[in-house]
């Protein structure tokens, strides 16, 4: 198998091709997969009230997989996804180890149109 051709519609096909399968829509449980749980904070809980909702999403996520994600779970559409990256901190163990470091995390910040609302309790 060669990696480079000169066949020019096989290239094209190629570019043709979605890159992602599930980018505009998501199959059965990948939903699930992409968005691990609401994200439960004072900051989060504030934007409720002005309509962004905060996710925890897995690390390979993109916007348009959390948006899909979102649409499909609970039945709205997302105007715009934001995605944060949260290094991971480091935190004094009282051990003989003295530090460890906690788990990095991304979380999602969605904001709905207006009058749109997401049940999370």
């Amino acid at each position: 198998m060669a990696l480079f051709t000169k066949d020019k519609k096989k290239r094209e096909e190629k570019a043709a091709a979605p890159r992602h399968a599930h980018a505009t829509g998501l199959a059965g449980g990948e939903a699930h997969d992409v968005i691990r749980a609401p994200w439960f904070s004072e900051k989060a809980l504030i934007g409720t009230e002005k309509g962004v909702y905060v996710f925890a999403v897995t690390r390979e996520a993109t916007s348009a997989e959390i948006a899909g994600a979102i649409k499909e779970i609970y039945g709205v559409a997302p105007k715009a996804v934001r995605i944060v990256n949260t290094p991971g901190k480091k935190k004094a163990l009282r051990t003989r180890r003295g530090f460890g470091t906690r788990a990095a995390r991304r979380k999602a910040y969605v904001a709905l149109n207006a009058g749109d609302t997401i049940a999370l309790a």
